[in-house]
């Protein structure tokens, strides 16, 4: 929420584009191993042989990678409300996210998530994915919390839904503003 989607449709979409891949054979594949990549079964590397460089291409696998990485963008009202939040030392901030090894890496130091959140749950390295009850379960679990402690914020109904349906209170995030309102409705404020 803090930032655009790692390597989602739009991402995919925009990189189908800017380097001429053919879209159904390129989403055939991708359907094929995505889930492998986020669950950290594939290395990104492996990813690209089996949906993009499975056959010669006039680009580089670096040049590629470089693209994926540029589609990150920050929203930096919606970053500055977590770092506001983080920063009051009152909350504990934790996340799970759906991302590979590489792009996960890749946007907590670029966008210095270390300093909002001291855990992150991502598929990548816990081997499950949302809207799966048990990635909660298990973030849950690490963080010793009860459901009803915890407020859960997604872009996503049927993300949102899985951690309703465990206790957890829940956010669908429209922007940044809406957010603030909402947690501060809750009685979270930073």
């Amino acid at each position: 929420m803090l930032l655009s989607n790692a390597w989602d449709r739009t991402q995919r979409i925009r990189a189908l584009e800017q380097f001429h891949l053919d879209e159904i054979e390129f989403h055939d594949r991708h359907e094929m191993v995505v889930s492998s990549l986020e669950r950290g079964k594939i290395t990104l590397d492996e990813y690209l042989d089996r949906t993009v460089f499975y056959r010669p291409r006039p680009f580089s696998r670096d040049v590629f990678k470089e693209f994926m990485c540029s589609l990150s963008h920050p929203d930096e009202a919606a970053l500055r409300l977590a770092r506001s939040i983080a920063a009051s030392g009152r909350y504990l901030l934790s996340t799970i996210n759906n991302e590979s090894k590489d792009l996960n890496a890749y946007r907590i130091q670029t966008f210095g998530l270390h300093d909002i959140f001291s855990l992150f749950v991502s598929s990548c390295y816990v081997g499950l994915r949302k809207p799966e009850p048990a990635i909660y379960k298990l973030a849950l679990e690490i963080t010793d919390r009860q459901p009803e402690e915890c407020v859960f914020i997604d872009d996503r109904p049927l993300n949102l839904d899985t951690a309703r349906r465990l206790g957890m209170q829940t956010i669908e995030m429209k922007d940044a503003g809406q957010l603030s309102s909402a947690l501060q409705e809750l009685g979270v404020a930073g």
